[in-house]
């Protein structure tokens, strides 16, 4: 999630200028950019615990490393470092101390995977001397919600209330889930439409192919991607398929409007974040906020409440795809290239229309709902959802291709999908792999994942 904003922007007088801002974010082929965040969970090795923001052994320390040996920029808020900056990436928390890079747009998934390589790298290089690990998983496999440490966030503090009073699972969204996104720019108003249609029908997918969240609390869950889940009894005002993306006169002025229709959770003044819980933007509008009388929004206000939207796609002045559950550092490098090659490309973005055009808002619904809990095993149109993965990632692959971005030793970008060909050649989406391991070499403890799944 994000940094403290800036309490800046000119005025918002005109409705008009929401629409403006997301309109802004069209660009030619050329100047197309990848962007990709994964987060992590931290721990302590001798335990398994994990971490807390202070103590020589915290987040806080990790952080403070990051800034004396790499040169990172520190982002304080109330006098603590919550996140860092440096060469257009930023480090983050999530609630629960979730470690996330936020990257740079790149050209290619090359550049992308070699910026995974040195953060991860930095990151073991400060981890390693305090004893601290680092793994890639979905939701945090061992620990009670109870057991982990809140972020010294003012947003965290407003969301943590808000949260149980929308849903069931709010919290531990919030606190005990890692995921992997990429974030994709769009030419058009009708090229953003497409791709955003395409995104939603085919996030089942890509969570299908990198569920990797099978236990809660040291025990299966009954799910093979219990993230995906949790975000469907979150908030229903904010998370979802959003039916419609896929009805005529979807365009940059309807997304506004659904993001109106959301309530807010804060307004960032001074240095501090004003509780707006369940307040309308659309009264910030009028000068009508409880929170801010007589005030109106800014530009800064308007970035804000676009980031505390949950949907499986969000848009911003890009797409974020949002679906995949976090993993090992393979994994982190081909949820980018999943997208990529389905999305960048005029062909590869047509085949996938052509492949979900004419699926249901009640198909939609299914899969968003199956998928959590069974992945490439979902019967999806009479044969398993892992045929049609395969057709996806035939898409995918032959997009990439397309793109002939080469490496220094001729290696184009298909190379990233080969961990998605491994899942399907084997018919076992990790989540499906770790739960054998559970009941076969693991003996029934959930302590393995620590240690084969980090980084």
């Amino acid at each position: 999630m994000s940094a403290p904003p800036q309490s800046k922007g000119s005025p918002i007088t005109d409705k008009r200028q929401l629409v403006t801002y997301l309109e802004a974010g069209c660009k030619p082929p050329e100047a197309w950019r990848i962007g990709t965040e994964h987060e992590k969970f931290t721990y302590t090795r001798e335990n398994l615990r994990p971490l807390p923001y202070d103590g020589p052994r915290g987040i806080r320390a990790i952080l403070e490393g990051l800034v004396a040996h790499f040169g990172w920029e520190p982002v304080l808020e109330a006098g603590n470092p919550i996140a860092l900056t440096k060469d257009g990436c930023s480090v983050t928390l999530e609630p629960g101390g979730q470690l996330e890079l936020s990257g740079a747009p790149l050209e290619t998934l090359h550049e992308t995977c070699d910026e995974v390589h040195t953060h991860l790298s930095q990151v073991k290089e400060i981890a390693e001397p305090l004893d601290i690990g680092m793994v890639g998983l979905g939701f945090l496999p061992k620990w009670r919600r109870e057991d982990v440490t809140w972020m010294p966030k003012g947003r965290y503090k407003i969301m943590g209330a808000y949260m149980p009073t929308r849903g069931n699972l709010g919290l531990d969204m919030m606190l005990r889930t890692c995921t992997v996104q990429v974030n994709l720019d769009f030419e058009s108003e009708a090229d953003m439409v497409k791709k955003f249609r395409i995104g939603l029908a085919l996030q089942p997918i890509a969570t299908a192919l990198f569920a990797n969240s099978p236990f809660t609390e040291g025990a299966p869950n009954g799910f093979m991607s219990y993230r995906s889940h949790v975000w469907t009894d979150a908030d229903p005002d904010r998370c979802g398929i959003l039916p419609f993306v896929f009805e005529d006169g979807m365009g940059f002025e309807r997304y506004a409007e659904h993001v109106l229709d959301v309530p807010m959770y804060f307004v960032y003044r001074d240095g501090q974040y004003l509780d707006a819980s369940g307040q309308s933007f659309r009264d910030f509008l009028e000068g009508r906020l409880p929170a801010l009388p007589g005030e109106l929004p800014t530009t800064s206000d308007w970035i804000d409440h676009l980031s505390t939207l949950f949907p499986e796609v969000r848009l911003k002045h890009f797409l974020e795809m949002r679906g995949a559950d976090g993993g090992p550092g393979r994994n982190i490098c081909a949820l980018p290239a999943f997208w990529v090659g389905l999305l960048y490309g005029s062909t590869a973005l047509d085949a996938a229309w052509d492949l979900v055009k004419d699926w249901t808002l009640e198909e939609h619904t299914f899969l968003r709902a199956e998928v959590p809990r069974r992945s490439l095993e979902t019967e999806f149109r009479g044969r398993p959802l892992a045929e049609t993965a395969g057709e996806v990632l035939a898409i995918a692959e032959a997009g990439l291709r397309a793109r002939a971005c080469l490496n220094p030793d001729g290696q184009d970008e298909t190379q990233y999908l080969s961990q998605l060909a491994e899942v399907l050649e084997s018919g076992k989406c990790p989540a499906r792999a770790k739960l054998e391991a559970y009941h076969g070499r693991w003996g029934g403890s959930v302590d393995p994942a620590f240690t084969e799944e980090a980084y």
